[in-house]
């Protein structure tokens, strides 16, 4: 392989004009630049971004941890991610977890090794001994008992947006539909904001709010169903509880949304360009995205900088599971 010795006997410069060439340096004269970068397409030169590293102590890479790629949510979160660290010329290493948080933890360690700059996790496991305020790590949705970075939605609005928006397509006997992570986190608010907008309207509501994983679900529907036969709209806590629930529904000959009206929570799209069809409350996941790379981006650069939240706003999206208005 060509190295930046050879481009700089070819071109008759310096190993370090070579250097600023390559990295798009100020101070090179047009010509030369030219000549540097002649040489670097004849013997087809191509900068070994290790060995870079070493010298920067920066390996231009930043690890993303997800609970499951199975997820849509967290697919196209990861897809946003990986477009704002191009754009800043960085990697995105995945980390599929599974909950596991022996692997999360590995993860954690080759920020210290330097293999990774930083991460960015959506996490829900019994890592909390192992992150710190000087780690670069920005969580989203979940707190830590060290003072870390988040960013999350507006969990609680849009758990009113969505008892709101049930009562206005007229439904009226409501419940909420749930699990729940043992370790604490801002999806738990989607539940609050929901029961706290029919408490100001005088209704109770119904519920199924049981530890993850979520088990037996049919049964559970079934005992909701039974104790609430006038139930005609339910709030999941996202797009995929609220599928699950759907198709448990048609099986017991329940229509959605002409019996039971049905919003969801994440508003994940199928394609960049084609929406999964339900009604949902929207997450902004391209700016969560976003504002994640930049948090992370100043603690790399800072590792004493303050944790930031940054808290973006949801929207309310219609879609099939709602009678219209």
């Amino acid at each position: 392989m060509a190295t930046m010795k050879d481009v700089a006997k070819l071109a008759e410069v310096g190993v370090g004009t070579v250097s600023r060439v390559i990295n798009n340096s100020t101070g090179v004269k047009p010509a030369t630049r030219e000549r540097v970068e002649a040489a670097i397409r004849e013997l087809g030169y191509v900068r070994d971004e290790y060995a870079r590293g070493l010298k920067t102590n920066s390996s231009q890479t930043v690890a993303l941890i997800l609970p499951t790629i199975w997820n849509p949510f967290f697919a196209e979160f990861a897809y946003f991610v990986e477009q704002a660290l191009y754009q800043r010329q960085y990697k995105l290493l995945l980390c599929n977890s599974s909950g596991d948080y022996e692997k999360e933890y590995q993860y954690i360690q080759m920020v210290t090794q330097n293999k990774v700059d930083g991460i960015i996790g959506i996490t829900y496991s019994a890592i909390d001994q192992y992150v710190s305020s000087k780690l670069p790590f920005v969580s989203i949705d979940r707190y830590f008992t060290e003072d870390i970075s988040y960013v999350t939605s507006e969990n609680f609005a849009g758990g009113k947006l969505a008892a709101q928006q049930l009562l206005d397509h007229g439904a009226r006997h409501l419940a909420y539909i749930s699990g729940y992570s043992k370790y604490k986190n801002e999806t738990t608010r989607r539940r609050d904001g929901f029961n706290s907008l029919l408490m100001q309207r005088g209704i109770e509501a119904d519920e199924i709010f049981v530890p993850e994983p979520v088990t037996g679900l049919p049964k559970l529907v079934d005992g909701l169903l039974k104790r609430r036969p006038d139930l005609d709209g339910i709030f999941c806590v996202n797009d995929l509880m609220l599928l699950q629930v759907k198709e448990i529904l048609n099986q017991r000959q329940i229509s959605v949304p002409d019996d039971i009206q049905m919003i969801g929570y994440d508003g994940f799209n199928l394609t960049d360009d084609q929406p999964l069809g339900v009604s949902t409350i929207k997450q902004p996941v391209a700016e969560m995205a976003q504002a994640a790379v930049k948090i992370l981006f100043q603690k790399i650069k800072n590792p004493d900088s303050p944790s930031e939240i940054e808290v973006l706003p949801v929207s309310y999206r219609e879609g099939w599971t709602t009678k219209a208005k």
